[in-house]
């Protein structure tokens, strides 16, 4: 968002009245942190971090996106007033070997103030990549070799509001005079996904040790959270290619279990689970992981909780729960 500068008595209140509506905005993409702006200029990596950032700092901060909307996170590639950004935001939020690109560009030029996610996250081995996946992405170096640690722990409320507690002790350093504003958003951030938490917990009751069989083994906090089975297509990396191995592998799993729906992703393509679904006469169904906000959520002006209760609707109706 720009503003015109006025000059002149005449124009004061609309000065005054434009310099409000400022204060009470926050970046939506890429960009913008190293011009001028309102109150502490915070940069997130890719969304969940942007949305906690937002909820904590309210009018007080600006916070800008490295990724952008609709964009894979994981393909991220920074231009050179990007990794400038980095060095220039007064605060950098962001999760540790999951964007290679970031990785760089915080080790570079070294911010003052940076939040690491996977610091109070509490990040967990949930799958392992097959010989296959390790062997493309050793010789790829494409970025997305997570090993079998998870990094979607933003799927898990409980994990956000523990990394939006250390948000807001940052933001208190960056900004001591209003740290009283900062952990009372970081409250109210609890208290939402507290609330959340339950919704999902009440809604998946009947669910527990269900299979969940997704495009890839993105879920695997909630499933820990909510008491299911993940079970990944493609494991770790949203665009490995499942060998025909695999394929049989799962094709086992949803007959031994009775699973009628396999779930795909937005953001990326549904090719191989609607193929493997049709030759296995199941049902598909959509689950966001929430890397980033789709261009339908987008415009329908979802957020991260709107989309999480989206996903709890689709696996209440598509699991098998008692």
């Amino acid at each position: 968002m720009t503003s015109t500068r006025a000059t002149g008595a005449a124009l004061t209140s609309l000065v005054l009245a434009g310099a409000a509506t400022l204060a009470g905005c926050s970046a939506q993409g890429a960009g913008g942190a190293g011009g001028e702006s309102d109150g502490v200029v915070v940069l997130a990596s890719f969304y969940p971090l942007q949305y906690v950032a937002q909820q904590i700092g309210g009018e007080l901060v600006t916070v800008d996106n490295l990724t952008p909307p609709a964009a894979e996170p994981h393909d991220l590639e920074l231009s050179p007033a990007q990794v400038r950004e980095i060095g220039t935001a007064d605060l950098v939020v962001y999760l540790s070997g999951f964007q290679a690109a970031v990785d760089e560009g915080v080790e570079s030029r070294a911010p003052e103030h940076v939040v690491d996610a996977a610091d109070s996250a509490g990040l967990v081995e949930h799958a392992e990549e097959t010989e296959e996946e390790h062997a493309e992405h050793a010789e790829e170096g494409d970025g997305h070799d997570h090993g079998s640690t998870d990094p979607h722990f933003w799927l898990d409320p409980s994990r956000l509001a523990a990394v939006g507690q250390a948000v807001a002790d940052e933001l208190a350093a960056v900004d001591p005079e209003h740290a009283d504003e900062y952990a009372a958003g970081a409250l109210r951030l609890g208290e939402q996904l507290d609330g959340l938490d339950q919704e999902m917990a009440d809604g998946l009751a009947a669910c527990q040790g269900a299979t969940l069989v997704t495009s890839h083994a993105a879920f695997g906090y909630l499933a820990d959270r909510y008491a299911l089975e993940q079970v990944g297509i493609s494991e770790l990396d949203p665009e490995a290619e499942p060998s025909p191995a695999r394929l049989r592998e799962i094709g086992a799993v949803v007959k031994e279990n009775g699973v009628r729906t396999l779930y795909s992703e937005t953001l990326v393509s549904p090719k191989v689970t609607e193929t493997l679904a049709s030759d296995l006469g199941v049902d598909t169904a959509v689950l966001d992981p929430l890397e980033g906000l789709s261009e339908e959520a987008s415009a329908a002006g979802d957020d991260y909780v709107s989309v999480m209760r989206a996903n709890l609707a689709a696996l209440e109706e598509g699991l098998v729960c008692a």
